[in-house]
């Protein structure tokens, strides 16, 4: 299946920082009005503020917090609208735990369960259920590399977003929506740093920018891909999680925290 990103209507959520940011400037820039969801309400409204005098398209802001349900129905009410219908919708919002699970408050880890997977699940159901009816419509569900590792609950909610993506993709081709999960690794944003995970976690040359991230995300989707790994050393890292046995990969997790 090959689609075109034809400039219509996009629903970014997470879109004031880094991957989601990245998304809504390189959208706009190709024509795409917006649809901006993210908590914070006065930083909302400065990146819409950039977006329609930097590139001239309509860019509307939805302040939600994702973790609450009736703020996510709002979200997913606004992709039901069939008379501003949604073209594309990136399920970017997210968060991770530094911690182990055991270490964790259970209710920040029901937090990111709600965020990576109920949201994600949520979400598309609703565009799903709207772009079906229209015929057309795509979705980038944004995962991680992680996805392919076992290590613990983030990992696990990524598995998920990426199983349920490729179904979806399958499922729903032939009605002309495309699904993609998008698998990115260390990129240069604020995400780790929320987490408190320095720059020097891990060799230089695995982090990305975020603007070649989203570009080769687009160009995935408009070839029609179910499944987006941005760079080669990515690629070869996924081939090799899948060519490992399972066992022996989280043996080798486990004795990187002992």
């Amino acid at each position: 299946m090959t689609t075109s990103l034809h400039p219509g209507t996009a629903l970014v959520t997470g879109a004031t920082a880094g991957i989601g940011h990245e998304f809504a400037l390189q959208l706009a820039r190709g024509g795409h009005d917006l649809v901006l969801v993210a908590r914070d309400q006065d930083r909302l409204e400065r990146v819409a503020a950039e977006l329609r005098e930097r590139h001239g398209v309509a860019v509307e802001v939805l302040a939600a917090d994702l973790v609450d349900r009736e703020q996510l129905t709002r979200v997913a009410d606004r992709l039901r609208d069939a008379e501003h219908p949604v073209d594309l919708l990136v399920n970017n919002a997210g968060f991770g735990l530094k911690q182990r699970f055991l270490d964790n408050d259970i209710e920040a880890e029901q937090q990111m369960h709600d965020i990576l997977v109920t949201a994600v699940l949520r979400l598309s159901h609703a565009a799903l259920g709207a772009m079906v009816q229209r015929g057309r419509g795509s979705i980038v569900n944004v995962s991680s590399v992680a996805a392919f590792l076992p290590r613990g609950t983030y990992s696990a909610a990524k598995a998920w977003v990426n199983s349920f993506s490729e179904w979806a993709h399958n499922e729903y081709a032939a009605d002309g929506v495309q699904v993609m999960a998008l698998c990115p690794g260390f990129v240069k944003t604020e995400f780790h740093a929320r987490m408190e995970v320095s720059r020097d976690s891990a060799p230089g040359f695995l982090w990305l920018e975020a603007e070649q991230l989203v570009s080769e995300a687009l160009s995935d989707l408009e070839r029609g891909r179910a499944l987006s790994v941005p760079s080669k050393r990515y690629k070869a890292i996924v081939t090799a999680t899948r060519a490992v046995p399972r066992g022996l990969l989280q043996r080798a997790q486990s004795l990187g925290r002992r």
